[in-house]
């Protein structure tokens, strides 16, 4: 199953990369314009990587895997534009949880599809 493969990578690349926009944001917060000029843009790129997500859950369901998988991706990227709106707004007192939430879910969901059988 190749799919599943493709799956775990993107979704341990999602996990790992949204597990750096805290830091990002407190590096930001903590003084450095630098932390911002790195959160925005991988905040953009975990968008894609959720698409990438989206597209492979789907595929390894369509050949016999779990529907949860596109189920979670598909909440998971809905979560992640809801979040860059409330950046781009500045609605932190929303941003702030949503992103705790995605955080979570991006990385229970990676540990979940790497610990399935193939």
């Amino acid at each position: 199953m190749k799919v599943l493969h493709v799956l775990r990578a993107l979704s341990g690349l999602h996990a790992v990369a949204i597990c750096l926009q805290p830091v990002f944001a407190g590096i930001y917060l903590n003084g450095s314009p630098g932390g911002l000029r790195m959160h925005e843009p991988i905040g953009h790129a975990l968008a894609y990587l959720g698409l990438a997500q989206l597209l492979a859950a789907t595929i390894w369901w369509r050949k016999g895997g779990r529907w949860t998988g596109p189920a979670v991706s598909l909440l998971i990227l809905a979560g992640e534009a809801v979040q860059i709106a409330m950046g781009y707004s500045r609605h932190l007192a929303m941003h702030v949880p949503l992103g705790i939430g995605l955080v979570a879910s991006t990385v229970a969901f990676a540990f979940w599809i790497i610990r399935r059988p193939a």
